[in-house]
C-alpha cells in the first residue's frame, strides 16, 4: 500500500517504486510532495477535506474529483473512496483487483456506465435513489410520458442524482487492495452504504 510520510510518497517500501517510480504506474507526485499535493496543484480535484484523520493516514489518495470525470484513474489495483457531493461525507469504500488489466479505471468505468446496478456502489446509489420519492417520480413521468428509460438509464440516472466523487489510492496487488478496503471499512468514523461482508 502506498503511505504519505514526511511529504514524500513512501513506495520503496512497498515494492512500487522500480526504476520508472509511482509515475510509471499511474501516480503522479510533485517534488517532494504526495500524490495527492500533485493532483491538486495541477488543478485534477479537490483535497481530501471530510475525511477522518484515520483514512486519510492510510494510504496516498488522490484528489477528489466527480465520477464522471474519473477518466484518469489508473489501470492499476487500489482502493477507492466515495462521497456525496464535492465535500460532502464519506459514503463507501471499494477496491479493485487486477481485473484483466483495467483495475480501478476499469472498476469505476462500469458504475458510469450504469451496467453496475446490482453491485457495490452502483446497488448502494441505487438503493438510495430508489427511496427517495421524488426520484421515483421523475422516473415515473419518462414512464407515463413514452420516454422510459432501459436499467443502464436508470443506473446513470441514480448516480447523477447521488453527485458522487471519488479519490483512490493505487496498491501493489489486489491482496493489498483487499486489506486497505477491510483497513478503511474498519472506521468507525463513517456511516457506509457498504454491505456487510
Amino acid at each position: 500500500m502506498v503511505r504519505p510520510g514526511n511529504g514524500q510518497v513512501a513506495a520503496a517500501a512497498q515494492g512500487l517504486a522500480g526504476p520508472q517510480g509511482l509515475a510509471g504506474r499511474g501516480v503522479h507526485t510533485a517534488p517532494g510532495g504526495t500524490a495527492c499535493e500533485a493532483w491538486w496543484a495541477e488543478g485534477k480535484g479537490t483535497p481530501m477535506t471530510a475525511v477522518s484523520r484515520e483514512i486519510e493516514e492510510l494510504a496516498g489518495w488522490s484528489a477528489w474529483v466527480p465520477l464522471a470525470a474519473a477518466a484518469e484513474v489508473p489501470r492499476l489495483p487500489g482502493v477507492y473512496l466515495a462521497r456525496r457531493g464535492p465535500g460532502g461525507p464519506l459514503v463507501y469504500v471499494g477496491m479493485a483487483g487486477e481485473r484483466g488489466g483495467s483495475g480501478l479505471c476499469g472498476r469505476l468505468r462500469r458504475y458510469t456506465s450504469g451496467k453496475a446496478l446490482a453491485s457495490g456502489l452502483g446497488e448502494a446509489v441505487f438503493d438510495r435513489a430508489l427511496a427517495d420519492p421524488a426520484w421515483l417520480r421523475e422516473r415515473l413521468a419518462e414512464v407515463e410520458g413514452g420516454s422510459p428509460m432501459r436499467a443502464t438509464g436508470w443506473g446513470k440516472a441514480a448516480l447523477a442524482w447521488a453527485d458522487i466523487h471519488v479519490c483512490w489510492a493505487v496498491t501493489e496487488s489486489g491482496e493489498a487492495a483487499a486489506a486497505l478496503e477491510k483497513q478503511v471499512l474498519a472506521s468507525k468514523t463513517e456511516e457506509w452504504w457498504n454491505r456487510a461482508r
